[in-house]
């Protein structure tokens, strides 16, 4: 559980990073890589914990990062939805429920 909060908090910084910017176009490019790397130091933070705490609580790699994978999606959504307020659209939910099937399959012993 405690690799779950942590990649939990790592994407989220991880969005912040790399999508919150689009909301400010005003601002010049180089400030916003400037600002997106002091944030993404945070995202490291959390990211790398995580995956250590997940290989040792028995998680391989390949299921550390799907795990990842489905925490991205899943926080990017909420991002999108609340932050840049674009649609969910049908089509981004078929796709989500292929992906979970991924998941699906890469748990199955």
């Amino acid at each position: 559980m405690r690799t779950i909060f942590l990649l939990l908090i790592s994407n989220t910084f991880m969005t912040f990073a790399w999508y919150g910017h689009l909301k400010y176009e005003d601002v010049p490019l180089w400030k916003v890589i400037l600002i997106s790397w002091g944030i993404a130091f945070f995202e490291y933070c959390f990211m790398v914990p995580a995956n250590r705490y997940g290989s040792q609580e028995g998680f391989s790699g390949f299921q550390l990062k799907t795990i990842q994978e489905v925490i991205t999606l899943t926080v990017f959504a909420v991002f999108a939805i609340f932050v840049l307020k674009e649609p969910l659209r049908w089509n981004y939910l078929i796709s989500f429920l292929f992906i979970l099937g991924a998941v699906y399959f890469m748990f199955k012993k």
